[in-house]
């Protein structure tokens, strides 16, 4: 994993990116946590990790555009539960189901990408390597006037 972005927040919540000495917003922020980088918040008056608080924000501001981002019930289980029960299961397994989730889904999106971009009828190809891969005749013939299989 590439080394993360130092970000450092100022008391009026700006938000300062050391690496390309700039401010930025809660949504670019957003941007380069979806690019693959892994962000990390310095509070510039306590000198305190608060990426947690950061992140939080971001997601708070995400809920307000689409009104909701995690169902009413699931939010109240987690206020709810105890918090050293919630952050462990936020630790260990919800973090690694949604990796493994994204990673699936990357990898279907691929597949699906690569499947349209040969754009050719598979059917036949299938078909006509099966017939070259079988120890038996299990294709019949196919008629070359009318294309059926015979």
């Amino acid at each position: 994993m590439n080394s993360p972005v130092t970000l450092k927040k100022y008391p009026n919540r700006r938000l300062y990116d050391t690496a390309s000495s700039k401010y930025v917003t809660l949504d670019d922020v957003a941007r380069m946590i979806r690019k693959g980088k892994h962000i990390e918040v310095i509070d510039v008056k306590t000198d305190q990790d608060v990426t947690a608080f950061v992140l939080t924000q971001i997601l708070m501001e995400q809920a307000k555009k689409n009104q909701r981002l995690l169902p009413v019930s699931l939010l109240h289980l987690i206020i709810g539960a105890e918090e050293n029960d919630m952050a462990e299961f936020f630790e260990k397994y919800l973090e690694v189901s949604i990796r493994n989730y994204l990673i699936y889904k990357r990898n279907m999106e691929d597949q699906f990408k690569i499947f349209m971009e040969l754009g050719m009828n598979m059917s036949s190809k299938t078909r006509d390597a099966l017939a070259k891969m079988s120890p038996f005749q299990v294709f019949a013939h196919e008629d070359s006037s009318d294309g059926n299989i015979k």
